[in-house]
């Protein structure tokens, strides 16, 4: 058995009036396959590219181990050169993973390789972050943390993306107080014994490509695996709809500082209470349906 997944729609190109019509005000994903061909980015952003200009640059590695309770908030597991990085991607599989960093910060002169797309939604210019990923690394299952409407542009191989909406809380074992799902599932190959939940739980897949965009709504769900080595640059729009753009504030205000102090207070017998928390709510809910 697998996930309920339908394939992510797929357009070459689009206007701002349809993308708005047909995608952000239903709040449906999209993927655009052709919209960046004239940046510089499309022809010159690869691996050995990325290496050439910020070689030097130390940048911050996760892996897909547990949280635990003694680690800060995106506190990265370890660091390297970007040059070494690069070399340990095309060398072999590799667990370490770099998200929400700030490159074009570090390294101006990749400002000028993109620019910022017109799809009707006013982008914050300040938070242009690059993610990259070994064969098989992945991401776990989470939301971000101000629901913004993401457009996720990928280069360099290829890349597996499975997406849920906000409905489908109640069947993917949610972490209470958190933006994640339980990090032992694995949402490429599930196990149903063991989450039988998953099996209810309506969402979407596509596989990225080199030059592609997804657009996703406000407060997806998103899984991400690197089926090669590569990279994505993320550009986000503020939460249009009221209740979200509520939700955000109180993740950045209340929780994410509720939480911190309660590692600080109970330490792993928070988060284990939290991980079995998310088991028996979903188990609940499974029952209700």
């Amino acid at each position: 058995m697998e996930l309920d997944l339908q394939d992510i729609p797929r357009v070459k190109t689009i206007t701002k009036e349809d993308f708005i019509k047909f995608y952000f005000k239903p709040q449906k994903p999209v993927v655009i396959e052709r919209f960046i061909e004239d940046w510089p980015a499309y022809e010159k952003w690869n691996l050995d590219y990325i290496k050439s200009v910020a070689g030097d640059k130390v940048v911050p590695l996760y892996d897909d181990r547990p949280v635990n309770h003694e680690d800060g908030f995106n506190e990265p597991h370890a660091k390297m050169k970007m040059a070494d990085y690069i070399d340990l991607l095309k060398r072999e599989p590799t667990k370490f993973r770099i998200f929400l960093w700030n490159i074009l910060k570090e390294v101006p002169q990749l400002q000028k390789d993109y620019s910022y797309p017109d799809f009707g939604l006013k982008l914050m210019k300040v938070l242009p972050m690059l993610f990259f990923g070994g064969e098989n690394s992945h991401t776990f299952m989470h939301y971000d943390i101000d629901l913004a409407n993401i457009f996720h542009f990928h280069f360099n191989g290829k890349k597996l993306c499975i997406l849920y909406d906000q409905r489908q809380n109640p069947f993917l074992y949610k972490i209470p107080h958190s933006l994640i799902t339980r990090e032992d599932i694995d949402f490429s190959n599930p196990d149903f014994e063991k989450w039988p939940a998953l099996k209810k739980a309506k969402g979407y897949r596509t596989e990225l490509n080199h030059g592609e965009v997804l657009y996703m709504p406000e407060g997806y769900w998103h899984y991400m695996k690197y089926i090669t080595p590569g990279f994505s640059m993320s550009l986000r729009a503020i939460a249009r709809n009221p209740k979200n753009l509520g939700k955000a504030i109180y993740n950045i205000v209340v929780m994410r500082h509720f939480d911190t102090v309660m590692r600080k207070l109970k330490g792993q017998k928070w988060i284990d209470w939290k991980n079995d928390k998310a088991f028996s709510n979903t188990q609940k809910s499974l029952e209700q349906y």
